[in-house]
């Protein structure tokens, strides 16, 4: 299959095009009309279309099959085939049934990575109601905002979960952002928690419930996402037009052949979890693995244990968690034979070339048959938008650096700071133009004026990715960061990940930060904070000496800041937003999606170090 064309395919005829792809998938009703684009940028598909993603999970594959292998923190696994997990799919709609959800409702899901949470994701779905999946890393006002924000009448979770050897308990962090919500508990650990909750077993039976059909514009989950300022965007998305990108994108980029088993590192609390860890593969009939704890725990070569033992095909990972591997070194790898991989998947951050170096030495062993690929897309658009090809569409076609093409329906483009189209090779703001496919967001919850805002009012009637990036002559996109981001000195601009690229080859260093800080002759310089690898001293001065021999003097550094870990979301991306925040001493904004808020205390004392030598 030539891909260019399959793709021009879906530019110039979209509604004939995602026709053909969503028939592939059971309909109660067939739509009326394939898209709706009366109302932009309110785009909407199969409109008057019926159906049920779970019912197409779950009706459609062969029962014995099994659907996901779970390893628990003991590495123990634990095979759910797709009739077993039809019937505790049933056994938690009857749940949700008993504990007076009904259609429209909301449901937050505050679960770890356990089958349990599949299950009750699965049958929000299945009842039609909206699941709310929050990260069960976050804190009692994180959730609390979420739980009001979506109107959630129900939370699920569990009584605790483990991670790196600890037991946090998520109930009692459940209770005190409850609100007016019921909080209903299921025996995880068997820890004891007071207050005043439904235990899930009371509610757990037996007992099969019916489909509830709903339209393809009826919302399907909220997920939110972090704001420079202001409360988290609580991104919905429909419950047909995301199961038909979700299921479409993800065929056509692994192929799922026989045999075939992703494992996904991504927690359910992003979109990558859900998409690549529950809804995509398992449209498709596949397998997908998860594990319950920590990258490194209880070992650092835990990873690469379960892809051996489970025989993965496919392994999604974060470039954050690739870096802490890498601070461990190449030997926790090489433990492990990794042959059965085809392909090693990064999306979040920016992977840099030192790190799909190793992944591409060290996890695929310089194999010819294992391909190690980025991709980029947003919670806005359902996962990735843009890969190097796929298995099932024309093969593997990987550039270093880039993110690959766009996916079917993705018309990117690069503006300048007017709105004017940029050739090939210039560096500018990344857009797509309308209409949005099935991949896309229906909007923000119960804020239509912030998704206009916030998407499609930089550049009028265009959708504004928020990202920078250059589009080469074949087409091929490579993303250099947030706009926001962008540092300019002395009338140069320079993206944080042209930096950091250079930065990270620099012996020693497993991942660096860039950011821009005001100087009276320059206007800005760089300020630079390097996480190094275990045991190992980073010299500043040797770095910024470096930095200037790669790059050239427009390199202008103001200082280099030695860090053990960066403040970042759970998605991996680097907030540089609160790194300039700190050095500036000035409102650090929204971080409710902060991973690890040791990571400022870590940049404060380095800042204070840096301070004290100075003086």
């Amino acid at each position: 299959m030539d891909y260019i064309e399959f793709w021009r395919k879906s530019i110039s005829y979209p509604e004939i095009f995602w026709e053909s792809v969503a028939k592939e998938l059971f309909w109660k009703k067939k739509w009326e009309k394939p898209l709706d684009g009366s109302n932009p940028p309110f785009y909407r598909w199969f409109v008057g279309g019926v159906t049920n993603i779970t019912y197409n999970i779950l009706e459609r594959h062969s029962k014995d099959k099994p659907a996901i292998i779970w390893f628990n923190s003991e590495l123990k696994p634990h095979i759910i085939t797709y009739g077993e997990l039809s019937q505790e799919v049933n056994k938690w709609a009857c749940l949700l049934k008993k504990a007076g959800v009904q259609q429209g409702d909301r449901v937050t899901i505050y679960m770890p990575m356990i089958p349990q949470a599949a299950y009750a994701m699965l049958a929000v779905a299945k009842i039609g109601a909206v699941h709310n999946v929050v990260f069960s890393g976050f804190s009692v006002r994180a959730l609390h905002e979420r739980i009001l924000d979506s109107g959630s009448k129900i939370i699920l979770t569990v009584d605790a979960m483990r991670r790196r050897g600890k037991v946090i308990k998520l109930a009692e962090i459940a209770l005190k952002a409850a609100d007016s919500a019921r909080v209903v508990v299921f025996n995880y650990l068997g820890e004891k928690i007071d207050g005043d909750f439904v235990q899930a077993e009371n509610l757990l039976e037996k007992c099969e419930i019916e489909y509830t059909w709903v339209k393809s514009d009826d919302p399907l989950f909220i997920l939110y996402t972090s704001g420079t300022t202001g409360k988290p965007k609580g991104i919905y998305h429909g419950h047909g037009s995301y199961m038909v990108w979700a299921y479409a994108h993800t065929k056509w980029f692994f192929g799922f052949e026989k045999g075939d088993i992703l494992f996904s590192t991504a927690d359910i609390g992003w979109i990558n979890g859900h998409t690549y860890g529950l809804y995509g593969p398992l449209l498709n009939g596949s397998t997908v693995v998860w594990y319950e704890d920590a990258p490194d725990y209880p070992h650092p070569g835990v990873w690469w244990e379960i892809v051996d033992r489970s025989k993965a095909t496919f392994i999604w990972l974060s470039p954050t968690a690739v870096r802490l591997l890498m601070r461990y070194g190449e030997e926790w790898p090489a433990k492990y034979s990794l042959e059965s991989l085809k392909m090693v998947v990064s999306a979040g951050e920016i992977l840099g070339k030192e790190a799909w170096k190793w992944l591409k030495s060290h996890v695929c062993k310089n194999r010819q048959g294992c391909h190690v690929v980025e991709t980029w897309g947003q919670t806005e658009n359902s996962g990735f938008i843009a890969a190097p090809g796929g298995y099932g569409v024309g093969g593997i076609r990987y550039k270093e650096g880039s993110v690959g093409l766009p996916y079917p329906g993705i018309d990117v483009r690069i503006y300048d700071d007017n709105g004017q189209e940029l050739p090939p090779g210039a560096k500018g703001h990344v857009v797509i133009l309308p209409p949005t496919p099935p991949a896309f967001a229906l909007g923000i919850w119960g804020n239509p004026a912030r998704w206009i805002e916030a998407y499609w009012s930089k550049f009028p009637g265009v959708y504004y990715t928020g990202d920078v990036g250059i589009k080469d002559e074949e087409g091929y996109i490579y993303i250099l960061g947030r706009a926001d981001d962008v540092i300019k000195i002395a009338g140069h601009r320079l993206s944080p990940a042209e930096v950091e690229n250079i930065v990270a080859t620099f012996p020693g260093v497993v991942e660096a930060a860039t950011v821009g800080v005001p100087d009276e002759i320059k206007g800005t310089t760089l300020a630079i904070f390097v996480v190094p690898k275990e045991g190992v001293r980073i010299n500043s001065q040797e770095v910024v000496e470096f930095l200037k021999r790669e790059f050239g003097p427009v390199a202008v550094v103001s200082k280099v800041y030695v860090v053990n870990k960066l403040p970042k979301t759970r998605t991996g991306k680097i907030m540089r937003r609160v790194l300039r925040a700190l050095i500036s001493g000035g409102e650090i904004g929204d971080i409710s999606t902060l991973e690890d808020e040791a990571s400022i205390d870590e940049v404060k004392r380095a800042l204070e170090e840096v301070k004290i030598i100075s003086s």
